[in-house]
């Protein structure tokens, strides 16, 4: 018989006490301990039973030096979703684990079903949440029959990767890893143990067998990964589908990635059909309007390798309910603070006793310093109610001392900017230096203080 043990882990990071603590040693996060009851085989037959990665090849590894390992030189399977090959950085790594994560309904299942439809190849899509039934009606209404495609209804991790090695497929999905059991520990589905064993299982599975796994999982109401933290450090790459119930589109950004950059981010639009890939992102990001209005303006950011214009929108007004308010949704709350202090210290503008609101049109959120100069001539626009041409655009990041400093990737600013038809850009004068403005079909205007850009823009 297996022997029954109780512990204590961290719902958080995963840590195991043997008895209760109030707050944990490791990552200090108080209430989070919850009892659990493991079981581990004792016999020879229940052992046998355990599934044993190489074929129950037994023998430990030994020493290898550098030279003499053989490089896994295996191409990596390149989808035909490019939004998801610009996340993982070109393409699937073969062997390698990759965790998406983001809110119930949000589109995971929606994505990586698609996904399997259309790659050629072999795929095995496990589901602990649906039937067979389910997934079937899904994939007739996003429009793909294909026969490569192989549907396992199934949680014991063990019977999943005998089938799985037994099949061995070009590339296995996992929906989800909180539904997986592991027969060898007598705890409920999702908890901190069953997640951690069914995780080093599959990473044990895709890295012996050289099989790419996807594993969708789900999020706490603080929007992490549900479950230990050591689960994003299992897997390679940890993706986040995010969006907005109020917007059609949806964005996977790459928080973790061994085999690329974490800057990237694909767009997608939610259809009745699935989910539809945004090349050009810009036009979700810039509204159509037919006249100008002031507050708003129109910035050239960087996501990863990919150039955005995104519009700004910016609404100042006289504070008539007592302390004035300060919102932003889509640019951090912190530093719209910092860059009203700038314009009032800098530039003598006056915001003490005015409301402003500030967003970001598309539901996105933006992290790029470029971002600043957009966002300071929306709020002039507003406070002085003079619009700014549709035609303008700005990308620049703003000091302390009212300076606008240089930002990186100035040419492809400029050239996504010049392809989508406007006529000016504003860009720090300190970004000059080896750019050749007469390459360009756009007017190309630098300025070095916010005072310039008033006397440019508004008087």
């Amino acid at each position: 018989m297996a022997k029954i043990k109780k512990i204590y882990a961290c719902t958080n990071c995963g840590a195991t006490s043997s008895k209760w603590e109030g707050k944990c040693p490791s990552c200090e996060e108080w209430n989070t301990f919850v009892e659990e009851i493991v079981s581990k085989p004792t016999t020879q037959e229940e052992k046998k039973l355990a599934w044993k990665g190489g074929g129950g090849n037994n023998k430990s590894p030994k020493p290898i030096a550098l030279p003499d390992i053989v490089a896994n030189n295996r191409p990596r399977l390149v989808t035909p979703d490019g939004e998801l090959n610009r996340v993982l950085g070109g393409g699937i790594v073969s062997g390698s684990l990759v965790l998406i994560g983001g809110q119930p309904g949000i589109g995971k299942s929606t994505l990586l079903l698609q996904v399997a439809l259309k790659i050629p190849g072999k795929i095995l899509y496990v589901s602990g949440e649906e039937s067979d039934g389910q997934i079937k009606m899904r994939a007739e209404r996003i429009g793909g029959q294909t026969s490569n495609c192989f549907i396992l209804t199934e949680t014991n991790v063990t019977k999943i990767l005998n089938h799985a090695k037994e099949m061995q497929p070009d590339l296995m999905i996992i929906d989800s890893i909180q539904t997986l059991v592991s027969p060898y520990i007598d705890s409920t589905p999702g908890s901190v143990s069953q997640v951690r064993e069914c995780a080093g299982e599959l990473q044990r599975f895709a890295k012996e067998e050289y099989i790419p796994v996807f594993i969708i999982g789900h999020i706490t109401k603080e929007g992490s990964i549900a479950g230990p933290k050591l689960l994003e450090h299992i897997v390679d790459a940890v993706l986040q589908f995010e969006g907005d119930r109020n917007y059609t589109y949806r964005i996977l950004r790459t928080i973790k990635n061994r085999f690329g950059s974490t800057d990237e981010m694909g767009i997608y639009e939610m259809q009745a059909n699935g989910l539809r890939e945004v090349s050009n992102p810009s036009e979700i990001l810039l509204s159509q309007k037919d006249e100008e209005l002031s507050g708003s303006a129109v910035c050239a950011t960087m996501e990863g390798m990919r150039p955005m214009l995104i519009e700004t929108q910016a609404l100042v007004s006289t504070a008539v309910y007592g302390n004035p308010q300060r919102s932003s949704t889509g640019f951090d709350l912190r530093r719209l603070s910092m860059l009203l202090a700038v314009l009032e210290k800098r530039c003598g503008f006056q915001y003490g006793q005015q409301d402003v609101f500030l967003n970001i049109a598309g539901g996105i959120k933006v992290d790029d310093p470029a971002i600043d100069l957009a966002i300071v001539s929306a709020l002039i626009s507003s406070l002085e109610d003079v619009a700014i041409p549709n035609d303008v655009c700005f990308a620049g990041e703003v000091g302390l001392s009212g300076e606008i400093r240089s930002v990186n990737r100035i040419d492809q600013r400029i050239q996504e900017a010049d392809r989508l038809g406007f006529k000016q850009i504003f860009i720090s004068k300190y970004n000059t230096k080896g750019l050749n403005m007469e390459r360009y079909g756009i007017e190309i205007i630098t300025i070095g203080k916010i005072e310039e850009l008033y006397r440019v823009l508004f008087e």
